[in-house]
């Protein structure tokens, strides 16, 4: 049978268009079925690079029998994480109160309005190593909904009422300098002293936790926990997580960093790119970007989601058996797919990454880019309104809107863009998008609409949180000169989450960098010449600076015209350099040895 997801949007939901389950996109016509059927909904989250979920679907998905029950019992919606990370969010929280074990795929059993009242992660087809058959889950929840369905009922109430509690989070002030470093610190306490990294297997990249350890307050006041930051970049780098080609795998399911779990994502990658320019680790920075502009840049300029972990080989589907293979050897096999969705936000992680190592290791080409990544996304990721939507595949816009995620990364990616081409429209741009999310968007119109609990994106998971985005865009856009307004964003966005941060330092760590950064008066570099490859260009990039922007006097005067005051009154200033502390310059100089490396 051919079902309703040939036609839709995402790589992953189209993988399983041919299944015998009678599959439902998400939307409202699967809402109204399962009211009219009066049976619960059986939503079925994940990804196409996931390869538990490829398993789950190869075992459940395909057999005619257990597809049999689905139909039968339930309305069967199947959703891709990535397309619709709100919905992710919101059932993932909900699914925390019957399973520890969070992760994709996620099963959850609601009842038709929508509310959770079971819910699960993979389910093997026959019962094994204390889990239950996914045919007996099946049986099980449907006799509990038809024998004890007030009971469910109930429990799915009581779930959507603790996670609505859950959201309240009361402000606090800005964590100081004690706060900051100690939270450094506790996170430095988890290190692993023998293979590097954090915590026992699995062991993740962690790049947003890297980052916060890199902030210049913690390498000031505690080196100790910074240089935790430097062994984990260089255990990763070193070890069987990092391809040959230079991209990095999702997580290593070993202590020291073996037997790595093989989807490749632009998250972790694009993140790990920023991590390795910070730690000056040069050879590690091009081989990310390597990775990125060779395997997951696609057709037009954006970045996709991921690589997969699976490919086929010899006529049989192998996880990991391309990678295994040396560089040399790859030519004649079919590389794993690549999932072709181009995500909004993630491709914003993707142009400041590209845009600040191609600044500062002089790689035009990764600058350039990052600028049609960024120009793609902004011309086909959009609705007919023209409002930003979260993802594309194939030069078609996803109905799912952008999150305040999505909004708040693509705006820091074009200000790390304007920042390295010069060009100040993309800082206009960022700008505009950045008041958008600063003004609040709507999210799933479906959750709001069925008063489904959604959960706050207030800590990092693969990528920062929303809050944290929002927090580091409007930080860089006051550093640019957009005004002390945004300033105030960033600090607003810490408060209100700096509790919880000190309090749980290593799924804040995103968070925790804005705060840190907030407490060290900026280092603005700006120098105006007609020659960017110049010796006063390049002593200005092998500067510790938090902005370092090349421009011309045109240039100049485009930025200061657009608003941003570090630039005003600079455009008549050719040659020479400005070398400023919290937007107070000292006097330009046109000697590269005048200006310090050093903060």
């Amino acid at each position: 049978m051919t079902n309703r997801l040939a036609d839709t949007l995402s790589p992953y939901l189209r993988a399983h268009a041919d299944n015998p389950v009678d599959w439902y996109p998400w939307g409202e016509e699967a809402f109204a079925e399962a009211e009219r059927r009066d049976v619960p909904l059986l939503i079925s989250i994940g990804y196409s690079t996931c390869h538990w979920c490829h398993v789950m679907a190869r075992e459940s998905f395909a057999d005619p029998a257990t597809a049999a029950l689905m139909n039968e019992g339930f309305v069967a919606v199947k959703v891709d994480r990535e397309e619709h990370s709100e919905v992710d969010g919101a059932y993932m929280a909900a699914a925390s109160a019957f399973t520890q074990n969070l992760g994709w795929p996620l099963t959850v059993f609601t009842t038709p309005r929508g509310r959770t009242f079971y819910a699960g992660t993979y389910w093997p087809p026959e019962s094994r190593g204390g889990m239950p058959a996914f045919r007996d889950v099946l049986a099980a929840v449907q006799e509990a909904w038809t024998q004890r369905r007030e009971q469910a009922e109930e429990s799915a109430d009581a779930v959507t009422d603790a996670l609505r509690r859950a959201a309240a989070s009361a402000p606090s002030d800005l964590p100081d300098g004690a706060a900051i470093t100690a939270a450094a610190r506790a996170i430095a306490a988890r290190e692993d002293s023998e293979f590097g990294g954090f915590g026992g297997a699995p062991k993740f990249p962690v790049a947003t936790t890297l980052s916060f350890l890199q902030a210049p307050l913690v390498e000031q006041e505690a080196p100790d926990a910074a240089a935790a930051a430097v062994r984990a970049l260089a255990a990763m780098a070193a070890s069987a997580l990092r391809d040959e080609d230079g991209g990095f795998f999702r997580y290593a399911t070993q202590r020291d960093w073996s037997v790595p779990h093989y989807e490749r994502m632009l998250t972790d990658n694009a993140q790990l790119l920023d991590v390795a320019l910070a730690a000056g680790d040069e050879a590690t920075a091009r081989g990310v970007a390597s990775f990125l502009l060779a395997t997951l840049r696609r057709e037009g300029g954006g970045f996709g989601a991921a690589q997969d972990s699976e490919s086929w080989i010899d006529g049989a589907r192998s996880e990991g058996g391309f990678y295994l293979r040396p560089i040399a050897e790859r030519s004649g096999l079919e590389p794993p797919a690549v999932d072709g969705k181009v995500i909004t936000g993630w491709n914003g992680l993707a142009v400041a990454a590209l845009a600040r190592a191609g600044a500062a290791l002089s790689e035009p080409e990764w600058i350039s880019g990052a600028r049609d990544a960024a120009a793609f996304v902004l011309r086909v990721n959009r609705d007919s309104t023209g409002m930003l939507v979260r993802a594309s595949l194939d030069g078609s816009a996803s109905p799912a809107r952008a999150t305040t995620a999505d909004v708040a990364l693509l705006a820091d990616g074009l200000l790390a863009l304007a920042v390295a081409t010069g060009e100040a429209r993309w800082a206009v741009e960022a700008q505009g998008l950045l008041d958008l999310a600063v003004a609040g968007l709507e999210g799933d119109p479906l959750l709001a609409a069925r008063g489904i609990a959604t959960a706050p994106d207030q800590t990092d998971g693969d990528l920062p949180s929303a809050s944290a985005a929002l927090a580091h865009a409007a930080l860089t856009a006051w550093r640019l000169g957009a005004g002390d307004r945004y300033r105030a964003v960033a600090e607003d966005a810490v408060r209100a989450h700096a509790a919880a941060a000190i309090g749980q330092p290593f799924a804040h760590g995103s968070l925790l960098r804005v705060a840190a950064d907030l407490l060290v008066g900026p280092r603005q570099i700006v120098v105006v010449t007609a020659d960017a490859d110049g010796e006063l260009a390049a002593a200005a990039r092998g500067a510790d600076a938090d902005v370092v922007a090349i421009v011309t006097s045109t240039q100049a005067r485009a930025f200061a015209e657009a608003g941003f005051e570090l630039f005003e009154g600079k455009a008549d200033a050719s040659g020479q350099a400005f070398d400023c502390r919290s937007f107070v310059c000292r006097l330009p100089v046109t000697d590269p040895a005048d200006l310090s490396r050093t903060r």
